[in-house]
């Protein structure tokens, strides 16, 4: 599994595997105007970050990574609406997808699809005969990531080849470098089996005595 896991990560497009191809590239962001100064929006632990989001084509400050408001009104904004989410995910995504239904989840594990990414989050699901999902965070409003039939092979896989039966990501596990180091003992064999079998190797070694 770990050799044929290589082959298909060799012959596979990474981009198509992100979902790119389902994916709107040509989207901008939209530009805004007359926004307020983040220094009035009175935080009293102060700003270490910020970023502007357009949430349903309005302009949103997302501090600290973890508070949303609006850039022109100062008001302070607890997550995103269904509505909300499915505008985002709109415009990230190609046109011709069509939504079959929105679901909210608040947690996840190891194995889920989305995951060590932030939550709460919509699920969007598309009617695709890939089994299209796009993510979006309900708290800063941002579109997450897309999951396909494909990219879930590709995920199967990458869980065969690091061997990380629990998360998937950890290239040091116990298991992986056991094999790793008798993959190499049986390829080291395998020379030493064919210098000692070779017909060749034996007539150079008798001819020098």
């Amino acid at each position: 599994m770990w050799t044929v896991s290589g082959l298909y990560f060799s012959w596979t497009d990474i981009d198509q595997i992100h979902g790119d191809n389902f994916r709107n590239l040509n989207y901008k962001p939209k530009s805004f105007n007359k926004l307020i100064s983040p220094s009035k929006l009175n935080i009293v632990s102060g700003v270490n970050s910020i970023e502007l989001k357009e949430i349903d084509n309005q302009p949103f400050y997302w501090i600290n990574k973890n508070s949303l408001y609006n850039a022109t009104t100062g008001h302070l904004k607890n997550g995103i609406t269904e509505n909300e989410a499915l505008s985002i995910a709109k415009k990230h995504m190609l046109k011709k997808l069509i939504v079959k239904d929105i679901k909210l989840i608040t947690q996840t594990d190891k194995h889920h699809e989305y995951r060590e990414k932030l939550l709460p989050a919509y699920v969007i699901s598309y009617n695709h005969k890939e089994n299209i999902k796009a993510y979006v965070s309900i708290s800063d409003g941002s579109f997450q990531t897309v999951r396909h039939r494909n990219w879930r092979w590709f995920d199967f896989l990458w869980m065969t080849h690091t061997m990380d039966y629990q998360g998937r990501d950890n290239f040091n596990t116990i298991v992986l470098r056991v094999f790793s180091l008798l993959g190499l003992l049986t390829v080291l064999s395998g020379f030493v089996l064919w210098f000692t079998s070779s017909k060749t190797i034996r007539k150079l070694i008798k001819n020098k005595k």
